[in-house]
């Protein structure tokens, strides 16, 4: 395997680094009492700012706002533990839709359905299970702007996020029909962005009809919204790139490794405190996305030996190999007999 076949993953764990990035700026902005709404508004009109000037010139917004909506009720760390979910869900969607596989006596096959049971089970243990403390940065200032007291809103937060994770797996199974009919990613991208700013501000404007709304107060909120404009641009890019090349559920396996990184952030930056519980979802996050990733190199390697016999029956057809080939002797005898007649 080349440079090439590795791209996907690079570029999914990056996106993974960016994910996390935004949930901890976007959880510091809203407790400044910034809206959610608004945030999620300059976030998808500065992602396309950023991306179009490389293009030409949904789903998205309902999936942004429920997201945003759920961070400020319930904590970062909910947040990431609850898209965890994405894997599961995306792989009974990519499975009824028929873009996944699945054979009881392969494997391969028992590999992706038991590395997807092991990434949600951590995500959950990384949650709920606690244990011995391990790690937490008690030289944070108590008054520091990341510690803020919990509010009787995680239930309701918790289910903002389940809303927003079945809308994100149902985005990466579009995204699959998309990019068959759409192969230009970049210009897909800035026009998705600009669809969703203008209907998250449509929605805002409904809701929060009062232009203070929209006031950005402090430089944090402004940097915040700056940031996840970029990630929206830079990832939903590198993700729809990488779902057409393989699959929905090899994109959603990664989400996991987002509440790996939010976890140990949120230890070192938020004053959050780090448990065996926590160490050990670490551990089957890591096991379920190898397992699934070697799982679904057989089905990589299965697609691109179909390219390439698709594109050899292709050349056969246009007649490409019969004029780069020799001709046959007797043809070359027949033709000489032909001259001297």
């Amino acid at each position: 395997m080349g440079f090439e076949d590795y791209k996907p993953t690079i570029i999914l764990i990056a996106c993974q680094f960016m994910y996390a990035g935004v949930t901890l700026t976007g959880r510091a902005a809203l407790l400044e009492d910034m809206s959610s709404r608004v945030f999620v508004v300059y976030r998808q009109f500065i992602a396309f700012l950023f991306i179009a000037p490389f293009a030409y010139f949904t789903s998205v917004t309902i999936n942004q706002n429920i997201y945003f909506e759920g961070l400020l009720l319930a904590s970062s760390s909910a947040a990431s533990a609850l898209g965890n979910l994405v894997p599961a869900i995306t792989f009974i969607m990519a499975y009824t839709m028929g873009l996944e596989k699945i054979h009881l006596r392969s494997l391969r096959s028992a590999a992706k359905i038991i590395g997807t049971v092991l990434c949600v089970s951590g995500a959950v243990a990384m949650a709920l299970l606690k244990g011995p403390k391990l790690l937490n940065n008690e030289f944070l200032p108590r008054n520091s702007l990341f510690h803020h007291r919990e509010k009787d809103t995680w239930l309701l937060g918790c289910l903002f996020l389940l809303g927003s994770t079945c809308c994100w797996s149902l985005w990466l199974i579009l995204q699959a029909h998309v990019s068959a009919v759409y192969p230009d990613h970049l210009s897909l991208t800035a026009w998705m962005c600009l669809i969703a700013a203008l209907q998250s501000g449509t929605l805002t404007l409904i809701f929060e009809p009062h232009t203070q709304a929209w006031k950005l107060n402090s430089p944090l909120q402004l940097i915040s919204c700056l940031y996840a404009g970029l990630v929206s641009a830079v990832t939903f890019f590198g993700q729809a790139w990488c779902i057409s090349r393989r699959g929905p559920l090899f994109s959603a396996m990664f989400n996991p490794l987002c509440t790996v990184i939010v976890t140990i952030y949120a230890c070192v930056f938020m004053n959050e405190e780090m448990y065996t519980g926590s160490l050990v979802g670490v551990l089957a996050v890591i096991l379920g996305l190898y397992s699934v990733l070697w799982g679904k190199a057989k089905d990589h390697q299965e697609v691109k030996m179909g390219n390439d016999e698709n594109a050899k029956v292709s050349d056969n057809i246009s007649g490409k190999n019969d004029l780069e080939d020799p001709l046959l002797p007797e043809k070359l005898e027949m033709k000489q007999e032909n001259n001297k007649l």
